[in-house]
């Protein structure tokens, strides 16, 4: 699959290039209905709803993120795009030893920030199918914040892959675009046959990211 562009910082800035939006306003959760209204709706009551805009590299425990803006020495010589750059490695020596063991464990990484459950968020990514009909509409897939499997842009951590559910159901012409997601994240581990996400989302709307 093909790859966000990267060199020098691995997972931090292929999140960043996938998450070029626009900054805004953090806001809260949800915005209730004055209590002498009636009950709203189901669609105005998420028209109302106000999305936290969360870029990936937030998810990340601080421990983990160093580990990953700091990857071996031996990274930098090796020519991305190469027979060199391939995963898996062959275990390396010398005092690149250490740095590799702590970059190892953040790329294999389940830990989570306990503060973002039940977020009322948005982020963009791109989906992983994971349960599809025979229409090809879309009712669980992973969302990840890039596509890559080379030293220089290893597969995402599991806390850089969020399970999503989305029983409306989605249609995606292609897999390459990313989207804006929205809905409530969850800090649920979720193991599927295309690897582990330490974040789970029930989504509310999906549409075409843009910058």
């Amino acid at each position: 699959m093909p790859a966000l562009p990267l060199k020098l910082t691995c997972l931090l800035l292929a999140a960043v290039l996938v998450t070029a939006c626009k900054q805004e306003k953090e806001a809260s959760a949800t915005i209730s209905a004055p209590a002498e209204k009636k009950a709203m709706a189901p669609e105005q009551a998420q028209a109302d709803t106000v999305y936290r805009d969360v870029q990936w590299e937030e998810l990340i425990p601080k421990d983990d993120l160093d580990a990953l803006l700091n990857p071996p020495a031996y990274l930098d010589t090796i020519v991305e795009g190469s027979a060199e750059d391939q995963l898996p490695q062959e275990p390396i020596s010398g005092e690149d030893q250490a740095t590799e063991s702590r970059y190892q464990k953040a790329l294999t990484s389940t830990r989570i920030k306990p503060e973002f459950d039940r977020q009322k968020i948005r982020i963009p990514g791109f989906v992983v199918p994971l349960e599809f009909d025979e229409t090809q509409t879309i009712f669980r897939f992973l969302l990840v914040p890039y596509f890559g499997a080379c030293l220089h842009l290893p597969p995402p951590p599991p806390n850089q892959v969020i399970y999503a559910s989305f029983p409306k159901g989605m249609r995606v012409d292609v897999l390459y675009d990313p989207f804006y997601v929205e809905g409530e994240l969850r800090t649920l581990r979720k193991d599927s046959d295309l690897g582990t996400a330490a974040y789970s989302m029930q989504v509310e709307r999906v549409y075409p990211y843009e910058e």
